[in-house]
Order: C-alpha cells, then structure tokens, then sequence
C-alpha cells in the first residue's frame, strides 16, 4: 500500500467531533504483487469510522492502519489513498470484524483490541466538506409525513455484474424495473418509509446510493440505523464508503 509507514506516526491531539458507539469499519490489507512471502493472504489491517453531524451527514473520517512491523499508525494520506489511488484501493477489502479478528491474531498481533482502544489509534481527522442540504424534489413532503428527507451515500471500487443481481434479489427489484438505477429497494420502519436506487455516478467511476425518507413523526432515529445498514450491505459487496450527503 502507497500509505505503509515507515516509523509509527506521532499522536497528535483527539478530535472532539461526534462518533457513534459501534461504528467502526474493518478492511483487510492484502499483499503487494512483489512480497517476499507468497503464501501471506492479508499484510495488515485498516480500521476507520466516520465522523457525522446530528442528521447523520459525513463531516469527516478517522482511520488507522495496523501491520505486524509497523504496529498501529494513523493518517489522513491513509484514508484518502484507499478512496483515491487504484493500486492502494485494489488491495483494501472491506470486512467484519469477526474476520479481521482472525487475521490479527494469524499476523502475530493476539487479541484485536475492543472498539475503545481502537479508537485512541485513530487520531488523525480527514475533515471532508459540508454544506446546507440541497433542495432536491418538493419542499414540502406528501400529505400524511411530517418530513422528506434525500440522502446520497458514495462509494468507490467496482461492482460485478453477479454482485448487481444478488443487490436485486435482496432488495427485491422488480424485475421490470426501468431508469439509471442498477438496484433498489423499499421498506417501512418504525413508522418512518425508505427507498433507495443505487446507481453509477462520476463517469462510472463511482456507485451511488440515493435514499429517499419519509418521516412519520419529528424524531429521525431509525435514519442513522437504517443509512448504516444499507452501507454495510455495500461493504460486504466489496465497496468502500467515501460520504454520506444530504439533498434535502
């Protein structure tokens, strides 16, 4: 990876911005085509969580590496190198933490620390920009909800075609579904309604995930749960969340 260290980074100050309590995200780091261990499926480990305002926008990303030479780092060149630059994306797979577990204690590391130790290893803030939700669609939503709310999470990496058609069949696409979306869904949850189309953005550089919100009532708290949910369906696909955007 384009990011790997050569000395532990130093510890700079804690952001004091918003995290969640279980939102950290786990990557496998896998080998350079010129590593001297053939046999060695995974080098290292990457750790991130995003930082997000009260109505659930990415502001910004903490992210720490780990490999057995180099123990823990952080940096924000790390974080961005994952989104940006191909040869590092390619070898960064999204996964669990169960399986990251594994890998940690196969590389030599013992027991992956739990979610609050993890957290003093993420110190370094890659701010990303926010801005007042554009006005996409009606101001005002449909008789009977008492808000309307479009979110936009993006996601770099590549789907395969069969990753696309298993998206359909979860999500029960119709199958005469028509328009620019690949997949979509629906559901009700909580009193509150969420539906979603995932498309290609940026030239076909990037996926998209666009949810539409119908609020029953003024408290917004199954949005987060629900925006984290579908992410972490994408991740298992193989995607990696770059930020969560609001249009209205």
């Amino acid at each position: 990876m384009a990011a790997d260290p050569v000395h532990t980074a130093p510890r700079p100050a804690v952001t004091t911005a918003h995290r969640s309590p279980s939102s950290l995200d786990y990557y496998l780091v896998l080998p350079r085509p010129d590593d001297p261990d053939p046999t060695r499926a995974v080098a290292g480990l990457v750790v991130e969580e995003f930082t997000r305002e009260h109505d659930h926008i990415s502001t910004g990303l903490h992210s720490a590496g780990w490999t057995p030479a180099a123990g823990w780092w952080s940096t924000a060149a790390l974080s961005r190198s994952i989104r940006t630059d191909p040869d590092t994306s390619a070898r960064v797979v999204p996964t669990s933490r169960a399986e990251a577990e594994g890998h940690y204690r196969t590389l030599g590391g013992g027991q992956l620390p739990d979610d609050t130790e993890l957290r003093s290893y993420l110190l370094v803030h890659q701010p990303i920009a926010t801005a007042a939700p554009l006005r996409l669609g009606p101001a005002q939503p449909p008789a009977g909800w008492h808000e309307r709310r479009v979110y936009r999470v993006l996601f770099a990496k590549d789907l395969h075609p069969d990753q696309v058609t298993s998206l359909r069949a979860s999500w029960r696409t119709p199958v005469d579904a028509t328009g620019a979306s690949a997949a979509s869904g629906h559901l009700e949850k909580g009193g509150d309604r969420f539906g979603w189309e995932l498309r290609r953005v940026a030239h076909t550089r990037a996926w998209a995930l666009d949810v539409t919100v119908l609020l029953g009532a003024a408290a917004d708290d199954t949005v987060g749960s629900t925006l984290s949910d579908l992410t972490t369906v994408l991740r298992q696909q193989g995607l990696i969340p770059v930020t969560t955007e609001r249009f209205s």
